[in-house]
């Protein structure tokens, strides 16, 4: 009896050791390969952050009269509360025009390689200037926009705060740049994945576990890994088949910027943090549920056909790694006076 007692004892402390190695092993590999979300944003080059710039760049990211209808901002399409982005296959802009690809969140966007999923805009002070100027999108040019602004005095006065060293403060430059340390600021840490990376083992629960295997496994971090789970690198979708036409849309991707052959549908990889919150997904914003998104991935991209089982674990992971969303208290914008341009809908 004594004797069975101690095998029994022995057979799970085997086991157990054997758990925890092979848990320890995972935790070796995901570590090499995510970086946990920090707290503050990093420093910007040529764009020092302070707390006065993200100020005014708050208010000119929810201020819609940078639009020429004064009804569209930044955070129409990039909504703070819905996980940085619109809940649409793509943007509704000026006029009710539909935008052609859907709106990427601005959440934890500081840390991709570029902007937008064709990588036109190296940072997000260059990605601040687009919208504005988008005929389909805001639908105004840099000279109306900074008529505006310079026709508030409580405007006025915040960029010669923020830019004291400069005789003309108010230019569509310094607007970007408010705009994009602003931005920066917008990081969502502390998910459950994030206190996983900095070795807090049971942050995960063991089907989150099974899901991050699959993950690493089946090569999905190839494409979405770093700070950001994505947003590192440009890939072509469709390596193993074409996605439907109704999945891709007749949109050739990065070749549009590039004009190279072999950038033929080719997009930058989307971030996958807080990816729960945000359907519809790809660029064309034609698949709304995530589980249908991550089948597909390992379709086209991964040669693979994902079991239901494998793709609810990897669609559990992922849910994990929701963060602590930033908590922005909507700003009192400046009034405007008889000089600020009315507004305009055609």
């Amino acid at each position: 009896m004594i004797k069975k007692a101690f095998m029994g004892i022995l057979i799970f402390a085997l086991f157990f050791l054997v758990t925890a190695t092979h848990a320890e092993e995972l935790m070796g590999r995901v570590q090499k390969v995510f970086k946990p979300i920090p707290m503050a944003p990093p420093a910007l080059d040529r764009n020092p952050i302070t707390p006065e710039k993200v100020e005014l760049g708050k208010m000119l990211y929810f201020d819609p009269r940078l639009s020429s209808s004064s009804l569209i901002s930044c955070n129409t399409c990039h909504n703070i509360g819905m996980g940085g982005d619109d809940f649409q296959e793509t943007s509704t802009g000026h006029g009710w025009q539909k935008g052609p690809r859907n709106a990427p969140t601005v959440l934890n966007s500081i840390f991709n390689l570029a902007q937008f999923w064709d990588g036109r805009a190296p940072d997000l002070k260059e990605q601040a200037k687009g919208p504005v100027q988008a005929a389909v999108e805001m639908n105004n040019t840099p000279e109306r926009a900074m008529e505006t602004i310079g026709s508030m005095p409580g405007y006025v006065e915040m960029f010669k705060r923020v830019f004291p060293a400069e005789k003309k403060p108010v230019t569509f430059e310094n607007m970007a740049k408010a705009i994009e340390a602003f931005e920066a600021t917008l990081l969502t840490p502390d998910s459950p994945f994030d206190k996983y990376l900095k070795g807090d083992a049971n942050a995960l629960s063991a089907e989150e576990k099974d899901g991050l295997k699959l993950f690493m496994d089946k090569g999905c971090y190839s494409c979405h890994g770093g700070i950001n789970m994505g947003g590192t690198g440009y890939f072509h979708f469709g390596i193993f088949e074409r996605p439907k036409e109704e999945i891709t849309a007749g949109d050739v991707g990065r070749f549009k910027v590039t004009g190279s052959k072999a950038d033929e549908y080719v997009f930058k990889s989307p971030s996958l943090r807080n990816v729960a919150l945000t359907p519809p997904y790809f660029h064309s914003g034609k698949v709304w549920r995530l589980k249908d998104a991550v089948a597909i991935m390992g379709s086209v991209q991964l040669g693979i056909s994902l079991t239901k089982g494998e793709t609810e674990k990897i669609v559990v992971f992922l849910e994990s790694t929701t963060g602590v969303q930033p908590k922005v208290e909507y700003p009192i914008l400046p009034a405007s006076t008889d000089k600020t341009p009315k507004p305009t809908l055609d």
